[in-house]
C-alpha cells in the first residue's frame, strides 16, 4: 500500500446513499451508482480518480415533468496517510480527504462529483415555455394559450361594454 507508483483499478456497483444530489434533481436512494476508479499509491496517500455513473430523476423547473438524466461525473481525490501532513500544517485543497490506513471513505468524493455534475434547473428540454403564470396550464401542450389581459386603468369602463352586449 505504500509503494509508490502501485496502482489497483476498481469497479464496483452499490446503492446511492440517501442524498446524493440537490432538492430539485439527484440519484434516488438506493438506485444503483458504478464507480469506476483508479487507486494509485502516492508518497502522501492514495491518488483517487475515475468516474460514477448513474441515472438522476428529479423535475423541470419550468413545467414540472420530470426529467431524467444520465450521470458520468468526474471522480477524483487525495486520501492522505494519517502521518503524511507535517505538524502544524493545515489542509491545502478541497481535494484532499483522510485516509484512516485501512479503508477509503468514498462518499464524500462521490456526492461531491454528482452534485457538481448536475444542472443548477434541470430542464425537460432546453426550449420548455413552462407553465401559464394565470392558470397554470402546461404551454408546451396548448402552444396558442393565452389569457385576454385588461389594462387595470381600463377596468371601470369595462361595466359599459358588458351593458352595452346584454
Amino acid at each position: 500500500m505504500r509503494r509508490p507508483g502501485a496502482q489497483r483499478l476498481v469497479s464496483e456497483a452499490f446503492p446511492a446513499p440517501a442524498v446524493l444530489g440537490t432538492d430539485l434533481i439527484g440519484v434516488p436512494e438506493g438506485a444503483e451508482v458504478r464507480l469506476d476508479l483508479s487507486l494509485e499509491s502516492v508518497q502522501e496517500g492514495i491518488w483517487v480518480s475515475g468516474t460514477v455513473n448513474g441515472t438522476a430523476i428529479g423535475e423541470c423547473g419550468r413545467c414540472l415533468d420530470e426529467v431524467r438524466q444520465e450521470i458520468a461525473a468526474p471522480v477524483q481525490g487525495l486520501f492522505e496517510y494519517p502521518d503524511s501532513r507535517a505538524a502544524g500544517e493545515e489542509e491545502g485543497s478541497e481535494d484532499v480527504f483522510e485516509f484512516d490506513g485501512e479503508n477509503l471513505e468514498l462518499e464524500e468524493v462521490v456526492r461531491d462529483a454528482v452534485v457538481t455534475s448536475l444542472p443548477f434547473t434541470p430542464l425537460c428540454d432546453p426550449d420548455c415555455p413552462g407553465l401559464c403564470d394565470q392558470c397554470g396550464a402546461r404551454l408546451a401542450d396548448d402552444p396558442d394559450h393565452a389569457h385576454e389581459v385588461l389594462d387595470p386603468r381600463w377596468a371601470a369602463l369595462q361595466s359599459f361594454t358588458d351593458e352595452k352586449e346584454s
